[in-house]
């Protein structure tokens, strides 16, 4: 794999991406990228389009950047676009440690990573009630993901587990 710097204005967004980048996440990008650098090149084809760091390549341009580190794939288009859909997919199934992101959030030197005030709060107090009921001892959380076959369900089961006293959130995908 070979990293080139390019002008950014010589390469051009998926026309195809599914995946969207509003403006906050536009924001923290472009924090991330004041703040550290680019420390991962973003994907492009053969062509110039990118791949995969389509929201790099908006905020970079956002801040006025002229140049931008790339790599440049090998792979056909299709895999190249299947590429993409796996690149966001598998970021967006990983899991947080609350309890261990909340400690490091907490930490005055790690400043603004792109967490609200509210979001950071509610980690301290997840770890601060879990340690108060517990003597002091955190212990760990276990989350089940159940599919139902439709809102009616959903609605059912989430009351059921809610009346059997379980911890419960509603998502719908």
């Amino acid at each position: 794999m070979t990293v080139e710097t390019v002008a950014i204005d010589s390469l051009s967004p998926d026309p195809a991406n599914a995946r969207k980048h509003g403006q906050r996440n536009l924001d923290v990008i472009a924090a991330s990228l004041r703040r550290f650098g680019q420390q991962k090149p973003i994907v492009v084809d053969s062509r110039g389009i990118v791949r995969a760091g389509n929201g790099q390549l908006a905020a970079a341009k956002a801040l006025g950047w002229t140049e931008i580190k790339i790599v440049r794939s090998e792979l056909p288009p299709a895999e190249l676009t299947a590429f993409g859909i796996a690149d966001n997919r598998t970021a967006e199934l990983a899991e947080w440690d609350a309890d261990v992101l909340g400690r490091l959030l907490a930490d005055p030197e790690m400043g603004d990573l792109g967490f609200s005030d509210e979001e950071i709060r509610k980690l301290s107090d997840r770890i601060t009630t879990e340690a108060q009921g517990t003597g002091g001892e955190v212990h760990e959380t276990f989350e089940v993901v159940a599919e139902c076959r439709d809102e009616q369900a959903q609605k059912e089961l989430y009351e059921r587990l809610i009346s059997e006293g379980y911890s419960c959130r509603l998502f719908t995908l």
